[in-house]
């Protein structure tokens, strides 16, 4: 029937591949990113541990497999679960199946990651977790290579990028003047959350081509999102914008997946023949369809696009409210969710410096010896490192302390840690000063810190220039007994 071969869209086979093991890598990440930093963060003996949040949300509104019990075996288990899932899935081994099979592989990595980032408390309080969750789910409909890929699910995942890159665009102007009047680049590569390799060199390009990259930014995040849903080869084209525009961030900075989750989604707009005409290497059609749709299938995927495109009525309702929420979902299963970031910039980079010494007396004359992280900047001829697609949570989290406020209960728990020279918590750092001794008293200071000009670099070898604030935290020791032990 015409109605059904509208619902087919055997021209879109390559995104599909794309999309599912794109997706699917992005989970092994996750995954990986939890079986390393979960237990020391929020495990059993952790900064925030789990059993003690699940007790005190005795009715936890959000579904996880660890609201009922809660062991660092079982986390690890879940963890290496999602990795093997996911690297079928890279594979494309449940792919050459049924549709059913990479649907129920995608809705186990789907769960068990929830079941995670549910509990995860301000660890995993990040908007590319729900992004992955939602992506997770929707792409576990696109179906196995027995069947074509069905044309509602494309567009359903086109309009959670329109989402992702929209809201971001939208978020900024109702966000800081500095992306107004163009001079947010002015301090972005300096200021954001963990620079790269890159970000010192982004930020000393002069700034009218800062004020350019600003304008290039809204193009791409309030313009071109809209020609995604045109006919091709406009989608094509406009897809390819948001993959050049993402490639830009992940070069000048850290970001998790969150730019490369936007890459994987932009295949979603790409038909087979307009990317075989740019790169003739790509197949027009990699895995043909031995069969039409089955029945039982269609009905699946029309009764999850009706349920989408429900939920959807929250997330345009906020698009269009001058009250817009930034990485919010609607649902206990964030699904449809709304997205934006930096709809302010800092404008001066404040880091949080943790030091130790193993002297009597924690006077300013004493041995002090600082921490250091393998993310954030701390030592200023370090030059920073490519971390992103793996996100390094606590690194991350100390980015926010100077924003809000140093006195969090895990940064206090993480220098209980510290004291204690607890192996999993230093496992986390670069750098223990005291090769796993035990310091005597730990301190938190800030630091004033800006990338080193040019001729600075040249003059010091420092890539960053830094001058001290003021002390946040006074120096802090353990009870005598617990020293003693």
């Amino acid at each position: 029937m015409d109605w059904v071969s509208w619902f087919e869209a055997p021209d879109y086979e390559f995104a599909r591949q794309v999309l599912q093991r794109g997706t699917a890598a992005l989970y092994f990440i996750a995954f990986l990113s939890s079986l390393n930093q979960f237990p020391a963060l929020l495990g059993e003996h952790g900064l925030l541990p789990v059993a003690r949040f699940v007790d005190g949300h005795r009715l936890l509104r959000r579904p996880s497999l660890f609201r009922w019990k809660y062991s660092d075996s079982l986390l690890r288990t879940v963890c290496a679960a999602g990795l093997a899932v996911s690297l079928a899935l890279v594979g494309g081994l449940p792919q050459l199946g049924p549709p059913w099979l990479p649907l129920a592989a995608f809705l186990v990595l789907w769960l068990l990651y929830m079941s995670i980032v549910n509990v995860g408390q301000t660890f995993y309080g990040f908007g590319w977790e729900m992004l992955l969750l939602e992506m997770g789910f929707t792409v576990a409909f696109l179906g196995s290579e027995q069947t074509p890929p069905p044309r509602t699910i494309l567009i359903l995942l086109v309009w959670l990028l329109f989402r992702l890159e929209f809201g971001a665009g939208m978020i900024k102007i109702h966000g800081g003047s500095e992306w107004r009047d163009l001079t947010a680049l002015y301090y972005h590569h300096e200021t954001q959350p963990m620079p790269g390799p890159l970000s010192r060199q982004a930020h000393l390009l002069p700034k009218p081509l800062h004020r350019l990259e600003v304008l290039g930014n809204h193009f791409a995040q309030l313009v071109v999102p809209f020609f995604l849903f045109a006919p091709q080869p406009l989608a094509t084209m406009a897809a390819g914008i948001v993959v050049f525009t993402q490639l830009w961030l992940v070069g000048s900075g850290n970001f998790a997946w969150l730019n490369w989750s936007a890459i994987v989604l932009a295949f979603a707009a790409v038909s087979d023949p307009v990317a075989h005409a740019v790169l003739p290497f790509i197949p027009l059609q990699r895995h043909p369809a031995t069969a039409q749709t089955p029945v039982w299938w269609l009905a699946v995927v029309l009764a999850v696009t009706a349920l989408l495109l429900v939920l959807s009525y929250w997330p345009v309702r906020n698009l269009l409210s001058r009250e817009q929420l930034m990485n919010a979902s609607f649902n206990r299963w964030q699904l449809v969710n709304t997205y934006g970031a930096f709809g302010t910039v800092t404008r001066h980079r404040v880091e949080i410096v943790v030091e130790g010494t193993q002297s009597d007396v924690p006077v300013d004359e004493a041995d002090w010896r600082e921490y250091g992280f393998k993310g954030k900047p701390g030592d200023v001829r370090r030059l920073p490192r490519q971390w992103a697609p793996y996100h390094l949570r606590l690194d991350w989290l100390m980015w926010f302390l100077p924003l809000r406020t140093v006195h969090e209960e895990w940064f206090y728990a993480f220098l209980g840690k510290l004291l204690d020279a607890d192996r999993p918590t230093l496992r986390l750092l670069r750098q223990d000063p005291f090769d796993g001794a035990r310091p005597r008293w730990v301190r938190a200071r800030s630091f004033l810190y800006r990338f080193a000009t040019r001729a600075e670099f040249r003059e010091t070898g420092q890539r960053w220039i830094r001058m001290e604030l003021y002390e946040v935290i006074a120096p802090l020791s353990l009870p005598k007994q617990r020293r003693r032990s």
